[in-house]
């Protein structure tokens, strides 16, 4: 049986390994920032912190967005990866929970599962989608599947199902609406509410930026 630090240790390096050609908003460093902040906002509340960091750490191991929409792809490689290495049963359950559950998936769908290490978790992933590394993340992602910034006669649609959200290739501008400027109203514990209005503060003066630039006002 592995000791806690030693798991700990054996799913950082597993990740790194397993997203060294990730794209890059979502790679390492976004899984890493994810951790960092899990377990910052993990002090401020009653948490498993073992779990907060697995769950973390393995989130994003097979995001479906790369896996034609399969969603079972991360919670398989997850459960088969903590498994080899003995970690009890309840924690891997758990922590397959958190990564089956912790997506937006266009925010109309009620969440099935509850936790306080997924409401943990679920304000470091939203975090890292907001403000300047969000905004950066934002394009990158666009530019990955080659889609428009902005086109004014594309408006944002805020009641998108799970699959159109899935399968949307609107402008990245209006992924704003749809989501990133959704989140900070969303966050479960304080010190992420805390977090992301500051965060959500800067992707409102970017926006009012950019349609400056965009329309020859500045």
């Amino acid at each position: 049986m592995y000791a806690s630090k030693d798991i700990i240790n054996k799913t950082i390096a597993f990740v790194k390994e397993t997203l060294a050609d990730a794209e890059g908003g979502h790679d390492w460093f976004h899984t890493e920032r994810v951790y960092n902040n899990s377990l910052l906002i993990a002090k401020s509340e009653h948490v498993d912190e073992f779990i907060v960091a697995l769950g973390a750490l393995l989130h994003d191991i097979a995001d479906s967005k790369f896996h034609d929409g399969n969603e079972t792809v991360g919670p398989k490689i997850a459960r088969e990866f903590l498994f080899k290495l003995n970690v009890d049963s309840a924690v891997i359950e758990h922590v397959v929970n958190i990564i089956e559950h912790i997506s937006f998936k266009g925010g109309n769908e009620a969440q099935t599962f509850k936790s306080a290490e997924l409401d943990v978790i679920q304000d470091a992933d939203r975090l890292d989608a907001i403000g300047a590394i969000g905004i950066a993340r934002c394009f990158n992602y666009g530019g990955f599947k080659n889609r428009a910034l902005y086109d004014p006669e594309i408006k944002p649609n805020l009641n998108m199902s799970k699959a159109e959200y899935k399968n949307s290739n609107a402008p990245t501008i209006n992924h704003f609406y749809e989501k990133l400027l959704l989140l900070k109203d969303r966050m479960n514990t304080e010190t992420g509410k805390r977090l992301a209005a500051k965060r959500h503060e800067f992707m409102e003066h970017y926006l009012e930026q950019f349609y400056k630039e965009w329309e020859g006002r500045n």
